[in-house]
């Protein structure tokens, strides 16, 4: 049940939301063609990843794609008050404010294959800071104008630009300037040699783990882990027949982090070390 609702609307469209809802709740984002960044005022909220239910405690904010990601957040389990205070960012307005070039965080990542469409962000204490003052615009609303909406927007965009969740929120908001939508395959192609974690590939591809090995078992016929470091070790193997650098170098480049663990990994899968294998091959 929704208590209360205060909004700011920028140029025609709504900016800022104040919203508090009652326990239990199930609330509907009602507009779609924008990112949103929420900050759980007080209270708690839980958010659909797929197939799962996450929680967001207060205090923490999420940052998602309103396009491409779930459209609910709820609470069924707690008889209490939640606050929740959003900000809206509209592809049109953004262009707008920046009229001259778009900063770094809106620009689209060329490098990244990916269709994350949500981050979670821990308590900041700089975002906190900058919630507060929001409230204040809130409470005093014959302060808020053009100008100050303007101002808070572009703040926020370089708070959230200095946080650790910066790349994240870089991939979310340039889906909103390039729409392109990346197949499963692509993002696993594209990832194969980096040092991303399960979960990691898991949220590029916008799915929980559970799903993301569902679907990989189904498309490779193999498991994330088995898969991934055997082409590593291909890799590897054929980096040490045609070039000089060194092994150390090619572990890294392959995504191993740890020469040791590579070397053993190589040794297993050839029966043989990296550094036999690579005097075998330039003796044929």
């Amino acid at each position: 049940m929704i208590l209360d609702h205060k909004k700011y609307d920028l140029f025609g469209k709504p900016l800022l939301h104040k919203l508090v809802l009652k326990s239990p709740f199930k609330f509907d984002f009602p507009i779609t063609d924008n990112a949103c960044f929420l900050y759980m005022l007080e209270g708690e909220m839980q958010y659909k990843l797929d197939d799962e239910k996450i929680n967001l405690p207060g205090k923490h904010s999420l940052f998602q794609n309103c396009i491409n990601s779930d459209k609910q957040i709820s609470n069924e389990n707690l008889e209490n008050n939640n606050e929740i205070l959003i900000i809206n960012f509209h592809p049109d307005i953004l262009k707008k404010i920046y009229d001259k070039e778009l900063p770094l965080l809106l620009k689209s990542q060329k490098n990244i294959v990916s269709n994350k469409s949500i981050e979670k962000i821990s308590n900041d204490f700089l975002i906190q800071k900058y919630i507060e003052g929001l409230l204040f615009y809130f409470e005093n609303p014959s302060l808020v104008n053009e100008e100050i909406l303007v101002l808070k927007l572009k703040e926020i965009i370089l708070l959230l630009s200095q946080t650790s969740n910066v790349e994240a929120i870089q991939i979310i908001l340039s889906q909103l300037f390039s729409p392109t939508t990346y197949s499963f395959k692509q993002i696993i192609e594209a990832h194969l040699f980096s040092q991303l974690t399960l979960e990691e590939l898991a949220q590029h591809n916008n799915l929980s783990v559970s799903s993301f090995k569902r679907e990989f078992a189904k498309l490779y016929n193999d498991t994330p882990a088995n898969y991934i470091k055997t082409k590593k070790l291909e890799k590897a193997a054929e980096l040490l027949s045609v070039s000089n650098e060194r092994i150390s170098e090619i572990a890294f480049e392959c995504g191993f982090n740890d020469l040791a663990n590579f070397t053993r990994s190589f040794s297993e899968k050839y029966n043989i070390s990296p550094t036999k294998y690579r005097l075998n091959q330039n003796d044929n």
